[in-house]
């Protein structure tokens, strides 16, 4: 049985020195990603969205099946429709279908059901995970389809806000009409919404605190 080719791989290495640095550095700049809720009416290039995209798509995934579609929609007429869909959805959550505690929970974050931020940010990227793919008419299996998807949003997540823009990982419960809005295929199920722009003038968050190294860290030397 003939084997797959590989490639000689190669990464670049630092000094223990410049490890600290750079590990330091990348911390404290992700550590000023915020998540935004008021976007600007301002436009960013279809080309930036497609290299945070092509960034996104280098997540490892389950043997390689790489289980994504990234839906790009700038399309105002969508937009509209999208949040249309996605305020319905959220009408409901809010006036039933959430726990108290849940409400509860969401109250410090001041949210409601509407949604301006899905037509006003220039792009909305819709995250679709591919259940399995169509091969000559035949049904081949995705692996580890959950896992491998929210690694590639973690990337992209890290991408958009190294462009110097800001997003919104919203998940608008249930999320079945992005696939109908989208007119997407029966193997891809809706599993991110994520609006990517510039924040709005002076946009206002909440003042958050992240864990402690303490609180998310166990190590054992």
């Amino acid at each position: 049985m003939a084997k797959d080719p590989f490639v000689a791989y190669a990464q670049k290495t630092y000094s223990g020195e410049e490890m600290l640095v750079r590990s330091k550095s990348f911390y404290a700049f992700m550590n000023e990603r915020r998540t935004v809720r008021e976007f600007a009416d301002r436009a960013v290039s279809k080309e930036v969205m497609e290299n945070i995209l092509m960034a996104a798509s280098t997540a490892p995934s389950g043997a390689h099946k790489q289980p994504w579609t990234f839906c790009l929609v700038g399309n105002a007429a969508i937009k509209k429709q999208i949040r249309m869909e996605a305020e319905k959805e959220e009408f409901e959550s809010y006036s039933g279908r959430m726990s108290e505690e849940w409400l509860e929970d969401l109250a410090p974050l001041q949210t409601d059901w509407k949604k301006p931020f899905l037509e006003i940010a220039p792009w909305l990227i819709v995250v679709f995970k591919r259940a399995f793919e169509e091969v000559n008419g035949k049904k081949r299996q995705n692996y580890y389809v959950q896992e491998s998807v929210g690694i590639a949003c973690g990337i992209m997540i890290a991408a958009i806000h190294n462009a110097g823009l800001c997003a919104l990982t919203h998940t608008p419960s249930p999320m079945n009409f992005l696939t109908k809005v989208l007119s997407r295929p029966d193997n891809e199920r809706p599993f991110l919404l994520i609006p990517v722009g510039y924040a709005a003038a002076n946009v206002m968050v909440p003042d958050l605190k992240r864990k402690s190294l303490k609180e998310v860290m166990v190590a054992y030397e």
